[in-house]
């Protein structure tokens, strides 16, 4: 069984800066694209940003565009969302979304090319 596990969520202020972490299996985790989402409340899952599994290449979503930034850092098994400017529209439970390629280069933008995700951490901006 695969685990992923975020951490660094809280509660901040618009303007603010956020750091997630995503850690996953020691000595494979740098065969894995890795990716994150978040659900709104009320809303569907939709995704933020994505990582291919040598970090060379990155996606992010239009929505966060110039204020978010994903990096990973297989020696350490992480993978990070950096969060700037943040918004009351950030507001969301965000996950950490992972998976097995051959691929060095390839990023994955949709949830269901993921097979093991984490449980979550709520990350909540206040105007």
């Amino acid at each position: 069984q695969v685990q992923l596990v975020e951490s660094g969520g809280g509660l901040v202020q618009a303007g603010d800066s956020l750091r997630l972490s995503c850690t996953g299996p020691g000595g494979t985790f740098s065969s894995f694209a890795a990716g994150w989402f978040r659900q709104p409340p009320g809303k569907e899952r939709e995704f933020v940003a994505a990582i291919s599994r040598s970090g060379a290449r990155t996606t992010v979503a239009d929505s966060v565009e110039g204020r978010f930034t994903i990096s990973r850092d297989n020696a350490k098994n992480t993978v990070y969302l950096q969060m700037n400017s943040l918004k009351p529209e950030d507001t969301a439970v965000y996950f950490c979304a992972g998976d097995e390629t051959w691929s060095r280069s390839a990023t994955r933008t949709r949830a269901d090319e993921y097979a093991y995700w984490g449980q979550g951490t709520q990350v909540t901006v206040s105007s």
